[in-house]
């Protein structure tokens, strides 16, 4: 098909604008192009996150000889050419202008083949369009981009670091993996492949893009009303995250970035997850193309649907039918071994209790009187005269496992176990980063655990501090690690949940502390901590206890939530009226 200018009445209407932000926003352009031109393949290179180089090569129709040069033009484009075109688009770009602006702010050459017939290259270099020039049959289009914004150079400073510009990418890469699971896509970073990927079916494919372990917690979707059609799947509860990330909506292979379609699934789960996390979906939704407006943003993700309220409760409605028997597939809470070493094993703090100590003087009141800081806290809890300086250790009970309550001479304590246990972790965390490595424990059989490219990143990031906090890990090949040991304190087979939960709270929290290591602390506290729910037994209750008044602040949580509270007898007094 010709590639045309549009009409000026068509340019006006058009959402145009600034469509180079960065250089996953280029690598989207082109791969949109690419499936337009009914690829089957489309390889992409990068070096140095795409500032550097940005290279993408397809199987598609090709442009021939004669309509090469019109490409690179603005608002000249073969998908559109009238006004009532712009109400039933069915591509994915149509607007003209993205070879236009690549071309404005960096190197540009293109190569392309139309059918058997001979290929041709044009360049821009500093701007100015090079000469025509003949070129091998490639059966397709390879675009080359060098040097991106080369000649802005303050929005080249805005870019952030090669690492996380590659990130991106590879989030772009992995949209478009899942929009067109029957097309094979490969991504190249600094001459390491990091994504490659065959024509399959969608749950293969989000098998390859993420793990495959996700294959066994998916759960189908297939709603048709009217003329509405959803496909995809929904993840169980066993791959919820902490972290937003992992929902995928497509409209007629699209992707789109619409809350109150995002609302309409998060509310399917409404009863089934905790405020602050995330299910894992992916929905494709067919419509007829004159029933949306995909002209709203210049970036082509936001859409305008003619009645989104019956494609909202549409959709809640299939995925709430979907759900319907998520209960058969709730992880149930790992059962505690009553042996001192199933949470607190191998720590130092556990040898210097006494469990024999019953009516003697309790090393967590000991504890608490090393400072005066430790007694001024102490008294806020526990009355600090020598008449009232034990913690009741054969009066300790865990209340609908999730707390610890004891009896003290002036009323109760309650403490919580989740951030009794968080503080603990979070402090002898900080001491690891700064001196003394935290104990590991062996594990029978090392396991391996495959990564995704963004969530291998930040790994390698945080890797030595893993090793200061007891896990002992190796590099493997394609994004893989293989974990020897772990720290004690955490159960065993929890290994891969915990450190991708830990990456994920890392991720999410990293900007609300002060520094680095306390960012990384508190995930790990916070993830490998007990949890409500799990079963204690007395004597891991007192272990935590004295750890806990080991610390220095046992008040409060890294997250600022108190740990302890009082009930005292005045108190309890007043409640029954006996004062």
């Amino acid at each position: 098909m010709d590639i045309n200018l549009l009409p000026e009445d068509l340019q006006n209407k058009i959402s145009a604008g600034e469509v180079v932000e960065r250089p996953s926003s280029v690598i989207k352009e082109l791969l949109e192009n690419s499936l337009d031109a009914d690829s089957s393949q489309i390889d992409i290179v990068i070096e140095q996150g795409g500032n550097q180089l940005i290279q993408v090569r397809d199987d598609g129709k090709g442009i021939s000889k004669n309509q090469l040069p019109f490409s690179i033009k603005r608002f000249h484009t073969s998908k559109i050419s009238k006004l009532d075109d712009l109400f039933t688009i069915s591509s994915l770009g149509f607007r003209g202008e993205a070879l236009a602006s690549i071309a404005s702010v960096a190197q540009l050459s293109i190569i392309s083949s139309e059918g058997s017939n001979e290929g041709a290259e044009l360049s821009i270099t500093n701007g100015k369009l090079g000469e025509l020039i003949p070129a091998a049959n490639i059966n397709g289009t390879q675009v080359t981009i060098r040097d991106l914004f080369y000649n802005t150079p303050a929005r080249r400073k805005f870019l952030k670091s090669p690492r996380t510009e590659g990130r991106k990418i590879i989030e772009m890469v992995r949209r478009f993996g899942l929009s067109r699971p029957n097309i094979g896509f490969s991504l190249i970073v600094d001459g390491k492949k990091v994504i490659d990927l065959f024509p399959e079916e969608l749950e293969d494919r989000i098998g390859s893009l993420f793990d495959n372990t996700y294959k066994t917690n998916l759960i189908p979707i297939q709603i048709s009303k009217a003329d509405y059609t959803f496909t995809g799947f929904v993840g169980n509860l066993n791959i919820i995250r902490k972290r937003f990330g992992e929902q995928f909506l497509f409209m007629n292979g699209r992707y789109i970035k619409d809350r109150l379609l995002n609302s309409a699934v998060y509310s399917s789960y409404q009863s089934l997850v905790k405020r602050g996390e995330y299910p894992f979906f992916v929905i494709n939704i067919q419509i007829p193309y004159e029933q949306v407006d995909v002209n709203v943003h210049p970036m082509k993700t936001e859409v305008r649907f003619h009645d989104e309220w019956r494609v909202y409760h549409v959709l809640k409605s299939g995925v709430s039918n979907a759900l319907s028997e998520i209960l058969n597939t709730i992880p149930n809470f790992q059962k505690i071994s009553s042996e001192s070493n199933s949470f607190f094993g191998n720590t130092p703090q556990q040898s210097a209790l006494n469990f024999n100590s019953v009516g003697q003087k309790d090393p967590i009141i000991s504890n608490l009187d090393k400072t005066d800081r430790a007694k001024t806290y102490a008294s806020n809890i526990v009355p600090v005269d020598n008449s009232s300086q034990d913690f009741n250790i054969e009066k300790i009970w865990q209340v609908h496992r999730k707390y610890i309550i004891s009896e003290i001479n002036s009323g109760l304590v309650v403490i919580d176990q989740h951030v009794a246990h968080e503080r603990v972790l979070y402090e002898e965390c900080l001491n690891a980063f700064e001196s003394k490595v935290m104990s590991s424990q062996t594990l029978l059989f090392p396991e391996e655990i495959d990564f995704v490219k963004d969530e291998y990143d930040i790994l390698l990031e945080i890797f030595p501090y893993l090793k200061r906090i007891g896990f002992k890990i190796k590099e493997g090949d394609n994004s893989k690690i293989i974990v020897e040991a772990t720290p004690a304190d955490i159960s065993w087979g929890d290994e891969k949940r915990i450190i991708k939960e830990i990456i994920d709270e890392f991720i999410s929290t990293r900007k609300t502390y002060s520094s680095y290591k306390e960012a990384l602390a508190a995930s790990f506290a916070c993830k490998a901590a007990v949890k409500a729910g799990d079963q204690m037994e007395r004597d891991e209750m007192v272990v935590l206890i004295n750890r806990l008044f080991s610390t220095e602040h046992p008040y409060y949580c890294p997250h600022g939530r108190p740990i302890i509270i009082q009930l005292s007898l005045d108190e309890l007094d007043k409640r029954f009226e006996r004062i």
